[in-house]
């Protein structure tokens, strides 16, 4: 069974949103800062690798990236492209197909399978966009220390350099 209650908000996002309960937390592990780099046992596929390359600078620039984030990171570029296959197959079969019978008369209209998978996708992104500060309301509560990295960027996170390794 896991656990109970929602998940608890990490201390980095409480702190940037200025909250007492931040100094309040005691001992919990802080990953290495820096922008996550592509690892080589993680086998992502062509467009997934495409779109790690597009995220990872805009995530390292809003400073919400960290090195531990590569694995979740992965699922989402995954998920996308898995998302983005199945939106396209609906836009060229349609969302539905007759069933009929052994007369061939139409007896009932379905839906494809893909409908339920881009709607799975779809909730699946949502969260992980979430967790990465990609929506407008998950950065609504965020605010920066103001603190300058050395290309004059405000961060979070210090800025590491990003590895392609395949």
């Amino acid at each position: 069974m896991g656990k109970r209650g929602p998940k608890k908000t990490p201390t980095a996002v409480l702190k940037l949103r200025g909250s007492w309960r931040a100094e309040e937390r005691k001992g919990e592990p802080q990953p290495e800062r820096g922008a996550a780099r592509m690892h080589s046992p993680m086998p992502l596929t062509k467009d997934a690798h495409r779109m790690w390359r597009r995220l990872v600078p805009l995530l390292d620039t809003m400073g919400v990236l960290g090195k531990t984030d590569a694995n979740a990171l992965a699922r989402y570029c995954e998920t996308w492209v898995l998302w983005v296959q199945a939106k396209d197959w609906l836009v060229e079969n349609g969302t539905t197909f007759p069933v009929r019978n052994a007369d061939g008369k139409v007896i009932d209209v379905k839906a494809f399978p893909q409908v339920a998978m881009v709607t799975k996708f779809e909730s699946a992104l949502s969260r992980l966009e979430q967790q990465f500060g990609l929506t407008p309301s998950a950065r609504a509560g965020l605010s920066v220390d103001g603190k300058k990295d050395e290309s004059g960027k405000t961060r979070f996170f210090q800025k590491d350099r990003i590895s392609m390794a395949s």
